[in-house]
């Protein structure tokens, strides 16, 4: 009998890594990943009458505004594509970006009272926020692409719309992605834990970022002069490389294929440092 007790005993123990990623213990718990997961879905559109199809209107809704706005009436040029092509190629990326960034920020003040009643690797939550948008991400996936077809097979444009073998990289930009907005909610997690007022900044912040990225014009429109300090904005990288890779248009520099993956490496492996440091005492002191 006690060697039977001794095979369901969990001995818990403080991490003194600094660092505290645990990869063996997150997959351990990937049960609760998953229930996680299956919450962040469906609270966000248990009581909504369109449910998911939300994922389909919201971005069309952006685009057609982006179309009117900065299109016809801003006359922001799109490098001779499609305006509606266009925008919704830099909004696949931008948009799960800014909902897993969103969903990220607010792990430790959202989830306080699960944190103070039960242990798990507390990464666990911010990362089912990570991998309940990638079921956004398809849905918006699929839109785009019906698009794309209509473009490429029924419009003027089409011979210059093209997908070459260059396309099996997409997955590693939505990854690197993924990391990006993981690592840069875990700060601001950690961050609103001690100070609440970035959470009423955290809206203002995704938005200033999204005019910072060339969603609605393209990189030719940024001063040659100001290329450099553009560069330094980790999502222009990914968000261009989507539209290069579906539209076909010149692929960035591999420079600054570099430096947007060496930020978000940073940022990452800095976010988690912190997060960690920061959960240990945020149950006592909330």
């Amino acid at each position: 009998m006690q060697k039977a007790v001794a095979k369901y005993e969990i001995v818990i123990k403080p991490s003194k890594s600094w660092f505290g990623l645990d990869l063996v213990e997150i997959w351990r718990y990937r049960d609760l990943l998953f229930l996680l997961v299956h919450r962040d879905f469906v609270s966000n559109y248990k009581q909504t009458i369109l449910g998911p199809l939300w994922f389909i209107i919201q971005p069309l809704i952006t685009t057609v505004i982006f179309t009117i706005i900065f299109g016809k009436v801003a006359q922001i040029p799109t490098d001779g594509m499609p305006p509606m092509l266009f925008y919704l190629a830099g909004l696949l990326g931008w948009n799960f970006f800014s909902r897993t960034l969103g969903g990220t920020s607010s792990t430790l003040v959202s989830n306080v009272g699960m944190f103070g009643k039960v242990y798990f690797p507390r990464l666990v939550v911010p990362l089912a926020a990570v991998v309940s948008n990638y079921i956004a991400l398809a849905i918006q996936l699929v839109t785009f692409l019906c698009f794309w077809t209509y473009y490429k097979f029924f419009s003027s444009v089409g011979p210059s719309i093209h997908i070459g073998w260059d396309i099996l990289a997409f997955p590693l930009v939505i990854l690197q992605i993924s990391a990006l907005a993981l690592g840069v909610g875990l700060w601001l997690s950690a961050l609103t834990a001690k100070y609440r007022d970035l959470a009423f900044l955290t809206a203002t912040i995704i938005q200033l970022w999204m005019y910072a990225t060339p969603i609605i014009y393209p990189v030719s429109q940024i001063p040659e002069k100001w290329r450099w300090v553009s560069s330094l904005n980790p999502m222009e990288t990914p968000v261009v490389a989507i539209r290069d890779l579906f539209i076909g248009q010149n692929i960035s520099p591999i420079g600054n294929f570099g430096i947007s993956l060496t930020m978000t490496l940073f940022i990452l492996a800095t976010g988690i440092l912190i997060f960690n440091k920061v959960e240990k005492t945020f149950v006592d002191t909330v």
